[in-house]
């Protein structure tokens, strides 16, 4: 039975720890975790999504909550847990060179490497309107997602929003973790090409602000920020919900209300049609596109804002 330790954060991660602890061939030893947070306007201290569910399943294993992996002490503490791998899957922390070299750390990446290295994979392959993606187990090593690769996954993204699209790579990552550990000896790791290389960041709220220009555009970050940040107009308006109508035609004027549907209406962009099926005002409820009109009394010819 190999020994590993298991370093995530997200609901990502629990979905491949969840495989590893159901799989009698590996022995979780200890989760490395981000430290608890303060969560909504209470500032609730809580804990991370892998950090509930190891409390709730496995009450025995040991966590850490390290705010740095360079302080030595947490470094002689991997040690002496002497693990056969660490895996790690959206921990959110560089590891340093000294505890990369205490067993072979494999990283689950949710995208194609070498393309979208960095903080935000999914995000950035749906906002650039890929059809497939998939997820990489790799070797890591002091560069960001920079390891050669061991095995990889792929899968069809097309049309789906973020929340969607984590939920099918979490559950191939889990997949492909115990493939790739039970199989580790026999796999011949593949440098990556840095000629396709490719970097994202994290994404940040003020990512989510839209203008009316290219609906084409428009409907990929609304897929990619679903649910957070969502997309939204300078005024705070969100759509929360909306359809691609038309991609192409041209328009003189953004914003024009274009048609009146039972519960939605149709929105130009300076090119393309969107349908605006649920919005939100900062503050109040979500609404249908249709009775948010209403209540503005908005009409065909109209400008949205």
């Amino acid at each position: 039975m190999k020994k590993i330790i298991f370093m995530g954060t997200p609901a990502y991660a629990t979905c491949i720890l969840k495989a590893l602890l159901e799989n009698k061939n590996f022995n979780i030893i200890a989760l490395f975790t981000q430290p608890d947070k303060a969560v909504g306007r209470k500032q609730i201290l809580t804990p991370s999504h892998t950090k509930a569910f190891l409390n709730n399943h496995s009450p025995n294993i040991p966590i850490f909550t390290p705010k740095s992996l360079k302080d030595e002490v947490i470094i002689k503490q991997i040690r002496d847990l002497k693990p056969d791998f660490i895996v790690v899957a959206a921990y959110g922390k560089i590891l340093p060179k000294a505890i990369l070299d205490i067993a072979p750390c494999v990283n689950l990446h949710a995208s194609l490497l070498p393309k979208y290295r960095g903080a935000s994979p999914i995000q950035s392959a749906i906002l650039n309107g890929d059809e497939k993606s998939g997820v990489c187990t790799m070797l890591m090593e002091e560069g960001l997602d920079t390891g050669p690769i061991l095995e990889s996954l792929e899968c069809n993204i097309k049309n789906k929003n973020s929340s969607e699209v984590f939920e099918i790579l979490a559950n191939l990552a889990a997949k492909l973790i115990i493939s790739t550990l039970l199989n580790f000896k026999n796999l011949i790791p593949k440098k990556q090409d840095e000629n396709l290389a490719t970097q994202c960041t994290k994404i940040k709220k003020e990512d989510g602000m839209i203008v009316l220009y290219n609906a084409k555009a428009i409907y990929q970050k609304y897929l990619a920020f679903n649910p957070w940040p969502n997309i939204f107009l300078n005024n705070g308006l969100k759509f929360l919900e909306l359809e691609l109508v038309d991609e192409n035609k041209q328009f003189n004027q953004e914003g024009e209300i274009l048609e009146l549907e039972k519960e939605s209406f149709l929105l130009s962009c300076k090119q393309g049609i969107l349908r605006i099926k649920k919005l939100q005002e900062s503050g109040k409820k979500v609404l249908d596109g249709r009775t948010y009109l209403n209540g503005k009394r908005l009409k065909v010819g109209d400008c949205l804002y």
